[in-house]
């Protein structure tokens, strides 16, 4: 292994002001970026950080040391009781699901090349959220339902936006405009289906459609996890390729990515993981477009990268969802409502910016 802070050339040696550790192989390579891998580290110790203070603060507050124990599985029964079986698997569930969607915010702005190409903009959050509450007010499926639902939901509405938008190829703004057309046609669409279903139903869709993670056990907790263990390695898998066709199709196909397939793959991975999100704790707004760039200024990459975005998310959520139990306590807010809350500042400023740049 060695440390590559720079490039030597007749005549001196060019510094690109990164330091990257590199170990070859036989027939393999591996790149660590120093800065990409320290800031990912203290995302994850600030992470962690504010998981343990939402597992300490509560309706039931426990001092930190005995929230250790109880992780440790010491300590009095009622302790861990709380601390294991009601309020870790909602905090491990805002980490997880703020990963998801940030992974998901990652891919699409690498395939449309934009900082606004996120799920929650260009519709397919809101496509799984139709297909979610066709099973629930229609059809009255069970969890799983509202899941496959939720991807089939978010498949048609992605095959939608691209089929519109598709001329000579998708061009990435032409993307996003067609993307809020639909997405805009799909929540007039979702309101009227509310405003038909009954008291109770059109209540609990809701409640569920501001995206709460309040009363979510363990019971979600595995499913998610199980899914993410299949589509995040797929997902990092293909980052490679996936930076190759930022520089354009031409580009990437003249260094032997087939375009065409691997765009298809990155787009059913990320409307499979805004589905899984959707299907697990209703449509969370904002995460997915803001956490990729937020990773981006603090690595200082040339584009965005899986795995710090998928940190970023998770912070991002978790933060949320401490806010949205506290803030008014004892009155729980929607995570939703504090990402779209916090999110929509982010929006505006990043607006402002890419006008200003156009």
């Amino acid at each position: 292994m060695s440390s590559v802070p720079t490039t030597p050339v007749s005549g001196g040696a060019v510094d690109f002001g990164r330091s990257t550790l590199v170990t070859r192989g036989p027939r393999w390579s591996f790149r660590l970026d120093v800065r990409t891998a320290v800031s990912c580290a203290v995302l994850l110790v600030l992470t962690f950080a504010v998981v343990v203070v939402t597992l300490a603060y509560g309706t039931y507050e426990i001092p930190l040391p005995d929230v250790v124990r109880a992780l440790l599985g010491e300590g009095p029964a009622g302790t861990r009781t709380v601390v294991v079986e009601w309020r870790l698997p909602r905090a491990l569930l805002a980490v997880l699901l703020g990963a998801a969607l940030a992974v998901s915010g990652a891919v699409f702005q690498s395939i449309t090349r934009n900082p606004l190409g996120s799920p929650d903009v260009i519709g397919f959050s809101s496509g799984s959220y139709t297909g979610a509450l066709v099973v629930m007010l229609v059809t009255g499926g069970g969890y799983y339902q509202v899941a496959a639902g939720s991807l089939a939901g978010g498949v048609l509405a992605a095959f939608l936006v691209f089929a519109l938008a598709h001329r000579k190829g998708s061009e990435g703004f032409r993307l996003i405009i067609v993307g809020i057309a639909v997405s805009s046609m799909l929540g007039a669409f979702n309101t009227w289906l509310v405003l038909k279903a009954g008291i109770e139903e059109a209540m609990l869709a809701a409640v569920w459609g501001g995206g709460s993670l309040n009363s979510l056990g363990y019971g979600q907790l595995w499913p998610v996890l199980c899914v993410l263990a299949v589509l995040v390695p797929m997902a990092v898998a293909l980052g490679p390729s996936m930076r190759l066709m930022e520089l354009g199709d031409d580009a990437a196909s003249a260094l032997g990515t087939r375009t065409g397939a691997v765009r298809l793959v990155m787009v059913v991975l990320g409307v499979g993981l805004t589905a899984l999100v959707t299907a697990a704790a209703g449509p969370i707004a904002f995460i997915a477009l803001v956490a990729p760039q937020m990773a981006r200024r603090i690595t200082r990459t040339s584009a965005v990268a899986l795995l710090p975005s998928a940190v970023m998310g998770a912070l991002l959520l978790a933060v949320a969802d401490l806010v949205g139990q506290r803030l008014f306590a004892p009155v729980q807010l929607p995570v939703g409502i504090v990402t779209v809350s916090i999110g929509g500042l982010y929006f505006v400023w990043l607006l402002v910016r890419e006008a200003r740049r156009t």
